[in-house]
């Protein structure tokens, strides 16, 4: 199979989808692997390393890529200049955030595109496998991103996360106890924060309350549960997800305007619209606003910043299902595994994830019944 690996286009995205030990097996297995030049500079890989060191094809025209592959290989969701150059029933595997992306999706079913959503692929235990790496490196950036928002130079409260002798720490509560909300749990935690996560799964809470031996207060978020925490909390972090669907609006812009001044906001959520309400989406370059005296952060892609660990992170959870496609061919790499089949969002010019149709109101059609 010939496999396409685009240079990520979004802004101030550094990560690559294929390392270049990752296209080596690729290239071992018998396929032909397309690197667009520069694609893994972000990430410090060099061209060389993928013409010398993996085997790779080095091509300067992203639409070469396109025009040849049968499998596209992504980190971020295509952007609307990529859309015309996506190709008619082609199979395009990244994270794709259809249900916050309506103008992608919209290009996807015309385009008879198969749609196969890293966020979306889930095991029979209900893990998150591809997303769950870079929701560890979102939940870790938590921390540094709070302890920086908190100074003075960026309008904060002027407080330290850890507080010192004599003066106390900064708190700090966060709506939603998966896999971002464990990692910003711990590493808030660990730099001194007073924390408290909320999550409706009691299962979950109890988990938390263990691992850290209860210094991670834990609470089932009832909205007075809600408003009381925020309104007491320096930092407030949005870490819900519902897979496939558009994330709740489970803050409201009374709760954010009871924070107190100089207070920070941090939507992890915001990939999948956002779980604060009225919140806008922001970039690396310009990764904050003020609104109602609080800082607002929504970057869509937190762990761009960081390119090369989280491109080796992805890459070692998505490459076994790169090898299966290519391999196998996408029917039979789907149907015989049924977490990459929960991955599929769009196929033929059908919304295939139920949970994606149902958040958009459109019509769903089931994958098995197409694929039999």
């Amino acid at each position: 199979m010939i496999i396409g690996v685009p240079k990520e286009i979004k802004p101030d995205e550094n990560r690559v989808s294929l390392p270049p030990d990752k296209v080596e097996v690729l290239v071992t297995d018998g396929h032909k692997v397309l690197v667009e030049s520069g694609a893994g500079q972000g990430s410090r890989f060099s061209d060389d390393n993928y013409l010398y060191g993996a085997g790779a094809t080095i091509v300067s025209d992203p639409a070469e890529i396109y025009g040849s592959a049968e499998l596209i290989v992504k980190v971020k969701e295509p952007q609307p200049s990529e859309f015309e150059l996506i190709q008619d029933g082609q199979t395009v595997f990244t994270y794709l955030h259809l249900a916050a992306e309506l103008d992608l999706l919209d290009c996807m079913l015309k385009k008879n595109v198969t749609g196969i959503a890293y966020e979306t692929v889930e095991d029979n235990k209900g893990r998150l496998g591809l997303l769950h790496p870079m929701s560890e490196i979102a939940g870790r950036l938590v921390s540094q991103v709070s302890a920086r928002l908190l100074t003075n130079i960026e309008s904060g409260v002027g407080k330290l996360l850890s507080g010192v002798p004599g003066s106390g720490n900064c708190s700090a509560f966060i709506i939603g106890g998966g896999t971002v909300g464990l990692n910003a749990a711990m590493a808030l935690m660990g730099a001194g924060a007073d924390v408290t996560v909320a999550d409706i799964n009691l299962d979950r809470i109890r988990d938390i309350d263990t691992l850290t031996k209860g210094q991670v207060k834990t609470i089932y978020p009832t909205p007075a549960a809600l408003a009381e925490k925020i309104s007491h909390s320096e930092v407030v972090v949005g870490a819900v997800l519902v897979p496939g669907a558009k994330a709740p609006k489970i803050v409201s812009r009374d709760m954010v305007k009871d924070m107190m001044p100089g207070g920070v906001i941090i939507d992890v959520a915001i990939d999948q619209g956002g779980c604060v309400e009225d919140i806008k989406p922001t970039s690396h370059q310009n990764p904050t606003y003020i609104q109602d005296d609080v800082i607002h952060y929504a970057v869509t892609n937190m762990p761009g910043i960081v390119g090369h660990t989280a491109s080796i992170s992805l890459s070692n959870a998505t490459l076994p299902y790169v090898r299966s496609i290519a391999s196998s061919g996408l029917q039979k790499a789907v149907t015989t595994d049924s977490s990459l089949a929960k991955g599929v969002n769009t196929l033929n010019g059908h919304i295939t994830h139920p949970a994606l149709a149902e958040s958009l109101s459109m019509t769903f059609q089931d994958l098995e019944e197409m694929l039999s």
